[in-house]
């Protein structure tokens, strides 16, 4: 099957191993992967932040780039759920018939990466192997929006090697909430903090999750608190005290000893 990453502008600048941990996972499985180079934002940024002009225009010029891939894949659920929800709910009140009609033929060929994994091509054992203790945090885009339920703890529960554990109060915000956390700062780190404080509490030693923009909220608010490990070497001993994040496409990449 030939599938269409959209990398989001996050991992596109900041998480690169993001989108090539996508790539290595779905070509594992016999797939083909293609990458788009015009593609650009997704305008969710611009159209939360009430740019509805402009974040309509960027929808536009990602329908066009896109417009031959058959199933696209978004390793992001806020992206993902932009793309197939908010440029059709924005184009309504801006009484865009055409963008209307557009963005419902388009949205349905956009997946999640979990979900494309587990609904459309039918797998939750990747080959991965991933030796340390995980525990996943649900983003509230992927939780509410896009509802992928356990698809991703399916195919973490598959991983060789995982010592997966719950995470308390998982369904919680962690506060980033992109403009949110820019608007409401110090009730933003309040939130993000009590996040930290339930996945130190698991005893995990890596945190992940499948949008990049949470792992950086609560990677910042760790490390000013101490509390993250930038890179904990795989020997090292679990501690309740650290941890660190990977996407989980990185963890579903991965084929030895946790690296």
């Amino acid at each position: 099957m030939r599938i269409s990453l959209f990398v989001t502008c996050m991992n596109n600048i900041l998480y690169p191993e993001t989108g090539q941990a996508v790539v290595t996972v779905l070509e594992r499985l016999g797939h083909e992967v293609d990458y788009i180079q015009s593609q650009t934002c997704c305008g969710q940024m611009h159209l939360n932040a009430g740019y509805r002009t402009e974040g309509l225009d960027l929808a536009r010029d990602v329908m066009a780039s896109f417009e031959r891939a058959d199933i696209i894949v978004v390793p992001s659920g806020s992206c993902t759920s932009t793309m197939r929800h908010l440029w059709r709910d924005v184009a309504q009140d801006e009484n865009d018939d055409q963008l209307v009609a557009d963005a419902a033929e388009f949205a349905p060929k956009v997946f999640e990466f979990t979900e494309l994994l587990v609904d459309v091509l039918g797998v939750t054992d990747v080959g991965a192997t991933f030796e340390r203790r995980v525990t996943y945090h649900p983003t509230c885009h992927s939780l509410r929006s896009l509802r992928v339920g356990d698809r991703p703890l399916q195919l973490l529960r598959e991983v060789r090697g995982i010592e997966l554990v719950e995470l308390p109060e998982n369904d919680s915000c962690c506060g980033f909430g992109g403009l949110f956390a820019v608007k409401n700062p110090d009730t933003s780190a309040a939130m993000g903090l009590d996040k930290i404080a339930n996945v130190l509490a698991s005893g995990a030693e890596v945190l992940c999750a499948s949008d990049n923009s949470c792992l950086t909220h609560l990677a910042a608010l760790a490390k000013k608190s101490g509390s993250l490990v930038p890179t904990l070497n795989a020997n090292a001993t679990p501690s309740n005290t650290s941890f660190e994040v990977k996407h989980i496409a990185e963890i579903l990449a991965s084929t030895k000893n946790g690296a």
